[in-house]
Formats: structure tokens, C-alpha cells, sequence
């Protein structure tokens, strides 16, 4: 529905912190936001259509009418907000789910006789986790070593049950790993007591259980009690098998969730590493798509409200370090405070030991993202899905199964050169990439782009060599394959040339278009307005991918180039002045309007310059401007 049709009065929505709703035509709530000024933040929503993002744009339209709550303050909002996402899981909201089901050690605390298994699903109440871990079969060797120490009940309701009716206990009785209270050997009161200091184990407290022990088994070897004083020394170690599993990283007392964000422009990748007692207990991560039009600090907060929001206080750490700081960290140090009953700090590690593991955090998360956006490029079904869509929204006669995409990088208007990737049937073909050098003026990339993609197609229908094309990489004859698309990395003036080039040689059955990075936006040639594909479509997936690789592929032939290139600057030409001289000059002075100022005898201080080159340099820079920017042919950037 048009906007305008359901926007409420300027002066009807209060100037106060709450959280709001949009609604479609049957009642659905299709985003939940929360604002510090519902005035403030509404009317950005009803501005003009163009000028929003395309994300917002199809949320506004899609919606019919508004609602806001009004609350006392920006904590309220943001535990109102979760709430309702949580309720109403709105389509246009960031869905933050794990990439997988992470398995936990749960201890079922509200059971008259607790129970400690391996957990996964959505939290219960009544249970206390911990991890998560990354496999199952850790928690059950970890598991193992502690019923050593603390003898709990493991076993299922049915086993316990059954053993109490038969009188007779399981075989974990029988082997000193479970205290058998089904069978009444020991009494809730005394199994609370070893449940308590098992959760008190796995939230941290470690060093009091091993010196407690040590102490023990002191004791009971001076008063020859070498049986227990043997018991003893297994169960110490037991523990520290245990403790092995987890990395020791920080100091014993710290209590931590370390959590790093690496996002492309259409999804995001979080990893969290769960430090308690110095050590890290667990690790999660999830991708997931960019439904909502947040940046980076907005993404950290929504995350941190899903993290925490079901976690029962005693599971929220001392400290929450993050690699992208929050839109507002004190409101959620504030939130996360009240839930946990004493101060929780929220920050960003800037140095030291707490930095490093926040950067092994991110290559954990850019890993993920990477493994995630190969599995979906490696799936045939998903490439399948992504080459009809395009077909379809693109109103081709025939799937594109070759796809080249073509960008233009120069620094500032020097070097100039072009790229020509290549995907067959969703997949690159790296025989088939071409490097080209550009001879339009750098700078003007649509005649550039014209150049590149007329050069490519002019081969093509003459059935010739490319003689502008890079040989180090090896390559067919001839451009022999005609593509059923090509992608060019930019917006409707670099699609609109590229299209021109193609046409001026004959050629109608080659699709045209350009993707512009900052929008994801899909420009037809001759069209007017952009198409906009779904942030989850497959088919704008492999356009981004196709463009990125084009990109990466010319930026790399543009520093290749760029540092092959000789030194251009008010020293060339000078007699007696060499490539390595001009180097030692520009590297003692530091830049030409230091040297320009150097007289005879100052230059003569630098190795290899003479009396009679110092004067030769003199005169010769007093009839020449000294330049502001040098580049050495070692790609070394002086200025002056």
C-alpha cells in the first residue's frame, strides 16, 4: 500500500522512547523497530520513496498501517522490541538463527534429582546450560571425566524409574559414576549438594575444586589412607582432563563472551567464543541474510538482544567484548545488567590478550561466511534455481548458462585497465578470464567499459585473437563462445555503454546489465528504473558473486601494472640520476620539496651522489615545479 495512504499525523506520534509496528492488510506484523524518538525515527519511514533504501522501500509498501507503544526508556524498548520479534517473527526483521543446532551440557536443575545430559532445541525452564560445544561427542567425554567427581544422575526418566522399581541400580552405580539415588543410597539433599558443585565447576569456579582435592589427598596419604589418597589422585585428574579440552586463553578470573561480525552486502556471519574461568567453554555461530536496512552497530545490538533474551541470568558473563561496538553500549550494559543482577560491561578490546582472541574470533567468522556462501555456490540445485530466476526476471529465451562480467579499475585516473571474468553454469571458468589495459583517458569508465566490451565482441564476430588480453594465464585461441548475459560492474551509464558497444557490431541476443554495489541494484539497459531482486533470491547471489570475482580480478592486474610502472616526478631526466639514486634521495630527504631545498654539499651527503651530480640536481630542479605525489617503481608513495 502506498505509504501516504496510512501515515499518521506529524503531531499525533509522541516524542518519546518506544517501539513500533507495522502491519499489513491482514493484521501481520511485518517489522518491529524501537526508537529513542518514535517521532524522530516514523517520519524517516514516510519520506520520499526514492530516497530509502530498497529494503525499507519494500517494508513501507508492503505494509498497510503503524502501531507504537510507548515505554519509559530505552531499556524497556529494547526488551519490548525482542520480545515482539520473538512473538511475531516479522518477515522484514534479521533473522538470527544458528547454522546449526549446537549441542549443550544442560543440567536440569528444577528436577527434585537433577539430571546431566546432552542438550539442543530452544531453551527449558527449569534447565541450566552450558556451552555450547561444537560436538556432541565432546560433551559426553567431558560428561564422563566429571561423574568421576561428582556422581550425578545421568540416566532418563524411564531408566530411573525403572531401576527404582526393581530395586536395583543401573550400571553407572555400579561403577562409582552415579550415586544412585533411584534406589535411595543417597538423599536429594546430598545429590543437590554434588549437582551444585558440578554447575559451579562448568561455570568456572575450577581452581577451588582441584585445591580442595589436592588438600584431600595430602591429608589422606600422611595418615596412610593410600586407597582414598589413590581415589583422590584419579579424580584431580579427571578434572584436568577435563579442563584440557578447554584452551586456557586469559586469566582464571575471567568471565567473558567474545563476539566478532563479518558481513558482505547481502549477509552477515557472527562467532562467539564462550570464556569462563579463563577458558573457553563453547562457541557458537550463525549466517544469516541482511533483511533489514541496519549497519554494523545496529547488527551487533539486534544480536545481542537474541544472544541474551532467553538465557537465564546466571549465563550472561561479567563481560561482553565485541569486534563492532553497539549503536549503544550502554543501554545494552544496562539491559543485560538488570537481567543478570550485578554489571555487565560491554566494550570493544582495543589491545592485549582479549584483542588477539577477538581477532581469532573474526577469522572464525569469516570463515563461516566463506564455508556458507561455497556450500551455496557448490549446491547444482541452488545454481539451477539461481540461473532460472535470472532467466525469468531478466525475460530471456533461454537460461544465461554463460555469464561474463566486466569492471574498470585505475587509481585516480592512471593505469587504467579492465577484467572479463567468466561463469559457466554458475561456476567460474578461470580459463576463460581476460586482462585487458585500457587506452580510453583513465578516468571516464563508461567509454572505458564501451572500449573493453567492444573489443571482447568485435573478436568475436571476426573470429580473431585478442590482442589486448593478458597471456600469463593461458587461453583458448579465440574468443569463441558467445554469452547468453553480461554483468558490468556499475549502474545504468555503465550498462547503457555496454549495451551501445554490443549493438553498434550486430549482436541483439546478448543481455546487458549492471549491478551497482552500493544498492545490489540491477540495471537493464534502456530501462528507466532498477530491477530489484530479493535479498535471498539465488539468481542475486550469482550476479554479486560474478561481479565481486570481476573485481577482484581487476584490482589485482592493476597493482601488477601499477608496480611494473617507473618513477614520473621532477627527478626523471636529470643526467646521472638513476632509478636506485632517485630512490636513496627520496628515501634521506623524504620528499621532492626537501631535495628542491637541499643545497650542493647536502646532497653530496647521500650515498652515491657527487659533486658534480649534486650541481647537476640543483640546477636542474631549479627550473622544474616540485610535484605533491611520487610513485617509486616499487610502488612506494612519497609526497611532498
Amino acid at each position: 500500500m502506498d505509504p501516504a495512504l496510512y501515515r499518521p499525523a506529524q503531531g499525533s506520534i509522541p516524542d518519546r522512547p518506544g517501539v513500533y509496528r507495522f502491519l499489513d492488510t491482514e493484521g501481520r506484523v511485518v517489522y518491529v523497530g524501537k526508537a529513542k524518538s518514535l517521532r524522530s525515527r516514523l517520519s524517516q519511514y514516510f519520506q520520499d520513496a526514492d530516497a530509502l533504501h530498497p529494503r525499507t522501500r519494500s517494508m513501507v509498501w508492503a505494509a498497510s498501517s503503524v502501531v507504537w507503544t510507548v515505554v519509559a526508556n530505552e531499556v524497556e524498548a529494547l526488551q519490548l522490541e525482542y520480545a515482539w520479534i520473538k512473538e511475531f517473527d516479522p518477515r522484514f526483521n534479521v533473522k538470527y538463527r544458528d547454522d546449526k543446532s549446537y549441542p549443550f551440557l544442560a543440567v536440569s536443575v528444577g528436577e527434585t534429582f537433577p539430571r546431566a545430559q546432552v542438550m539442543r532445541g530452544s531453551k527449558r525452564k527449569g534447565v541450566r546450560y552450558f556451552g555450547p560445544y561444537s560436538h556432541a561427542w565432546a560433551i559426553r567425554e567431558t560428561l564422563d571425566q566429571l561423574l568421576r567427581v561428582f556422581p550425578i544422575r545421568s540416566c532418563s526418566s524411564g531408566v530411573f524409574k525403572r531401576a527404582g522399581q526393581m530395586g536395583r541400580p543401573c550400571l553407572l552405580g555400579y561403577i562409582d559414576k552415579c550415586t544412585a539415588p533411584c534406589v535411595d543410597q543417597i538423599s536429594a539433599a546430598e545429590h543437590r549438594v554434588l549437582v551444585d558443585d558440578l554447575c559451579a565447576f562448568l561455570a568456572g569456579d575450577t581452581g577451588r575444586f582441584m585445591k580442595e582435592r589436592q588438600r584431600q589427598m595430602k591429608e589422606a596419604s600422611e595418615a596412610q589412607e593410600y586407597e582414598r589418597a589413590a581415589r583422590l589422585r584419579d579424580d584431580i585428574r579427571a578434572l584436568e582432563r577435563a579442563l584440557e579440552r578447554n584452551t586456557i586463553v586469559l586469566p582464571d578470573d575471567t568471565d567473558a563472551d567474545v563476539i566478532a561480525m563479518v558481513d558482505d552486502e547481502l549477509e552477515v556471519a557472527f562467532h562467539v567464543f564462550h570464556v569462563r574461568g579463563g577458558r573457553v567453554r563453547g562457541q557458537r555461530g550463525t549466517v544469516t541474510e541482511k533483511l533489514d536496512d541496519v549497519d554494523g552497530p545496529a547488527l551487533m545490538e539486534q544480536f545481542l538482544t537474541y544472544l541474551y533474551g532467553e538465557l537465564v541470568p546466571e549465563s550472561i558473563p561479567r563481560e561482553v567484548l565485541t569486534g563492532v561496538s553497539p549503536t549503544d553500549p550502554s543501554l545494552v550494559s544496562t539491559w543485560l545488567s538488570e537481567r543478570r543482577g550485578s554489571h555487565v560491561d560491554v566494550r570493544m578490546p582495543m589491545r592485549g590478550d582479549k584483542r588477539s582472541l577477538m581477532e581469532t574470533v573474526a577469522q572464525n567468522a569469516s570463515h563461516a561466511l566463506a564455508l556458507h556462501k561455497v556450500k551455496r555456490s557448490g549446491d547444482l540445485t541452488a545454481r539451477a534455481v539461481a540461473l532460472e530466476e535470472l532467466q525469468e526476471a531478466l525475460g530471456l529465451a533461454e537460461a544465461p548458462l554463460r555469464i561474463e562480467c566486466f569492471d574498470i579499475s585505475h587509481l585516480a585516473g592512471t593505469d587504467p585497465v579492465a577484467s572479463m571474468v567468466v561463469f559457466e553454469d554458475g561456476m567460474p571458468r578461470t580459463s576463460d578470464y581476460r586482462r585487458f589495459s585500457v587506452k580510453s583517458p583513465g578516468g571516464d569508465d563508461p567509454a572505458a567499459m564501451a572500449e573493453v566490451v567492444g573489443r571482447r565482441f568485435r573478436r568475436l564476430v571476426e573470429g580473431q585473437e585478442e590482442d589486448g588480453a593478458d597471456d600469463e594465464i593461458g587461453r583458448p585461441k579465440r574468443f569463441a563462445y558467445r554469452p547468453q548475459l553480461v554483468v558490468v560492474d556499475g549502474g545504468p551509464v555503465q550498462a547503457a555503454a555496454a549495451a551501445d558497444a554490443v549493438t553498434e557490431l550486430g549482436i541483439t541476443d546478448v543481455a546487458v546489465v549492471g549491478l551497482a554495489k552500493r544498492l545490489e541494484e540491477v540495471w537493464v539497459a534502456g530501462d528507466e528504473a532498477p530491477m530489484i531482486l530479493s535479498r535471498g533470491s539465488h539468481g542475486l547471489f550469482l550476479l554479486q558473486r560474478v561481479r565481486d570475482e570481476a573485481h577482484r580480478f581487476a584490482i589485482a592486474y592493476q597493482r601488477q601494472k601499477r608496480a611494473r610502472s617507473t618513477t614520473t616526478s621532477a627527478l626523471d631526466g636529470i643526467a646521472g640520476l638513476g632509478p636506485e639514486r632517485k630512490r636513496t634521495l627520496l628515501r634521506h630527504f623524504g620528499s621532492l620539496r626537501k631535495i628542491k631545498a637541499a643545497d650542493a654539499d647536502a646532497l653530496q651527503q647521500v650515498s652515491g651522489i657527487g659533486p658534480r651530480l649534486a650541481e647537476t640536481i640543483v640546477a636542474a630542479l631549479a627550473q622544474q615545479p616540485a610535484v605533491e605525489r611520487v610513485e617509486t617503481s616499487t610502488g612506494e608513495i612519497v609526497s611532498d
